[in-house]
C-alpha cells in the first residue's frame, strides 16, 4: 500500500499498479488493472450519521449530559402539566417528582462527569468508550421507559425502577474498580463519592421495596426519600463540590488558598445521617441546627470564597453553596415551630432551597463549565449564561414564596405553577445553547 500512496490520480488507470508479494523468500511484483486498483484504493464511505455519532460519544459527559438535560425538561414539564390539569397524570407525584429527580435524572449528569474525572483523579486509563456507551444507552432506555410508564395505569413503572437500580449498581462497580486499582495515596474524595453512591443504592432499593403494600411501606418510602435526598444526592454533590470549587478558585483568583476543615466529609455525612434518622421527630432540630452551624463556619470562616472577585462562571458555584446554610436555617425554624406549636407553615421550603438553589444551580454552573471546557472553548459565562443563573435564583425564590406564602394567604397554585414554568423556561433556554454543543459532539482524538 506504500506504493499506492505515491501514485498520481491516473497512474492506476493508465499503467496498472504494482503489487508486491513474497514467495519462498523472494519479492515478486504483479499488476492489477484500473478497475481492481480503484476498488482496492477506494476509502470506505462513512455516513453523516456515523460521523456525528462518533463525535457525539467521543467523551462520556456528552451523551449523559444531553439525555439528562432533555429529561430534566421533560419531567419538569410533566410536573407542570400535572399541576395545571389537576390529575390528568395518574401516577403518584412522589414517582415523577421525587423518585425521578433523585434516582433517575441527576445521576446521569454526575455519572457523565465522574466517568471523565474519576480516572484522572486516580491516575488510571480512561474508561473505554464501549463501556460508558453501553451504560448510556441502558440509562437512555430505562429513564425514558420510566417516563412513559407515568402515563399507564398500574405498576408498570416498577420494572424500570428495578432496572434503574441494577444499572446504577453496574455504574458503581465501574467506578469502584477504578478506585480499587489506583495506587494513588490520597483517595479521600473518590472514597466519599463512592460512599454517597452506595447510600443511594440502598435508598433506591428501599424505595423499590416500598412499592410492595405492607404495613411498613409508608415508613420505608419516607426513609428512602430522605436517605436518597441527603445521604445520596446532597452528599454526592458536595463530595464533588468540595474538591472542585476550591480548586477552581485557587487557579482563577490570585492569592486564594484552599482552607478546608479536617474530616470534612466525615462530619457532614454523620450529621446528614442523624437528620435522616431523626426526621419527623422532636430531635430533628439537633442535626438541623448543627448542619446550619457547620456550613456557616465552613463556607464563611474556612473557605472564604471571594464572591465579588470571581467571574460569573465561578461565582454561580459559590451562590449554589450559599443556599445550603439558608436551607438549614429554614429547617431549624420549621423545627422550632413544630416544637412550640407556633402554627407556622413551611411546607417544602427547605427541600426546594436545596433542590433548586443548591442542586440545580450547581448542576447548571458545572454543566456550563464542562460543556464549554471539553468542547475546546474557554469556560466562561457571558450575559446569556448569567441570565440563566439569575433566572434559576428567581425560580428558587418563587418556590419558597409558594411554601411560606401559605402563612399569608397567597395563591399557592399560582406560585407553584410560576416556579415550574420558569424552571422549564430556564432549562429550555440553557439547552438551546449548551445541549446543542453537546449534540454536535467533539472531534475524535
Amino acid at each position: 500500500m506504500q506504493f499506492q500512496n505515491h501514485l498520481k490520480p491516473n497512474d492506476g488507470a493508465n499503467f496498472g499498479v504494482f503489487r508486491p508479494s513474497v514467495s519462498k523468500g523472494a519479492v515478486k511484483f504483479s499488476t492489477f488493472g484500473a478497475s481492481q486498483s480503484s476498488e482496492q484504493m477506494r476509502t470506505p464511505e462513512i455516513s453523516a450519521f456515523a460521523r456525528w455519532y462518533e463525535r457525539f460519544c467521543v467523551q462520556p459527559h456528552q451523551p449523559f449530559f444531553a439525555n439528562g438535560s432533555v429529561q430534566l425538561i421533560a419531567f419538569t414539564g410533566l410536573m407542570l402539566l400535572a399541576f395545571l390539569t389537576n390529575g390528568v397524570i395518574g401516577a403518584d407525584i412522589t414517582l415523577f417528582h421525587v423518585y425521578a429527580f433523585v434516582f433517575v435524572i441527576f445521576i446521569q449528569f454526575f455519572l457523565g462527569f465522574l466517568f471523565v474525572v474519576f480516572p484522572k483523579f486516580l491516575v488510571q486509563a480512561s474508561i473505554a468508550k464501549s463501556t460508558y456507551m453501553r451504560q448510556f444507552w441502558a440509562y437512555f432506555i430505562v429513564s425514558w421507559g420510566f417516563f412513559a410508564s407515568m402515563f399507564f395505569v398500574g405498576k408498570f413503572y416498577v420494572l424500570f425502577m428495578a432496572l434503574d437500580l441494577a444499572l446504577q449498581t453496574i455504574s458503581f462497580i465501574t467506578l469502584f474498580k477504578i478506585h480499587a486499582r489506583s495506587l494513588v495515596k490520597d483517595k479521600y474524595d473518590t472514597k466519599w463519592v463512592l460512599i454517597a453512591f452506595a447510600a443511594g443504592l440502598v435508598a433506591n432499593f428501599a424505595f423499590l421495596l416500598s412499592q410492595v403494600d405492607t404495613k411498613f411501606s409508608f415508613l420505608l418510602r419516607q426513609i428512602a426519600i430522605y436517605a436518597g435526598f441527603y445521604l445520596f444526592l446532597f452528599a454526592l454533590i458536595f463530595a464533588i463540590a468540595q474538591r472542585m470549587i476550591p480548586f477552581f478558585t485557587s487557579v482563577k483568583i490570585a492569592g486564594y488558598k484552599i482552607n478546608k476543615s479536617k474530616f470534612l466529609m466525615e462530619k457532614l455525612f454523620f450529621l446528614l445521617a442523624l437528620k435522616v434518622l431523626f426526621t419527623g421527630s422532636s430531635l430533628e432540630i439537633l442535626p438541623d441546627v448543627l448542619l446550619f452551624i457547620f456550613f456557616v463556619y465552613e463556607l464563611f470562616f474556612k473557605w472564604k470564597l471571594p464572591f465579588f472577585k470571581a467571574p460569573a462562571i465561578l461565582w454561580v458555584l459559590f451562590l449554589s453553596l450559599y443556599w445550603i446554610p439558608f436551607g438549614f436555617f429554614i429547617t431549624a425554624f420549621n423545627d422550632l415551630s413544630d416544637l412550640f406549636s407556633w402554627g407556622a407553615v413551611f411546607e417544602k421550603a427547605s427541600l426546594h432551597a436545596f433542590a433548586l438553589g443548591y442542586f440545580m444551580t450547581i448542576l447548571i454552573g458545572f454543566g456550563t463549565r464542562v460543556v464549554l471546557g471539553h468542547s475546546g472553548q474557554v469556560p466562561h459565562a457571558g450575559k446569556f449564561a448569567i441570565f440563566i443563573f439569575l433566572l434559576l435564583q428567581v425560580v428558587t425564590c418563587a418556590r419558597i414564596v409558594a411554601a411560606l406564602g401559605l402563612n399569608f394567604s397567597l395563591d399557592y397554585a399560582f406560585w407553584i405553577n410560576l416556579s415550574a414554568a420558569l424552571l422549564v423556561a430556564a432549562l429550555g433556554i440553557w439547552g438551546v445553547k449548551y445541549v446543542t454543543i453537546l449534540l454536535k459532539g467533539s472531534t475524535p482524538h
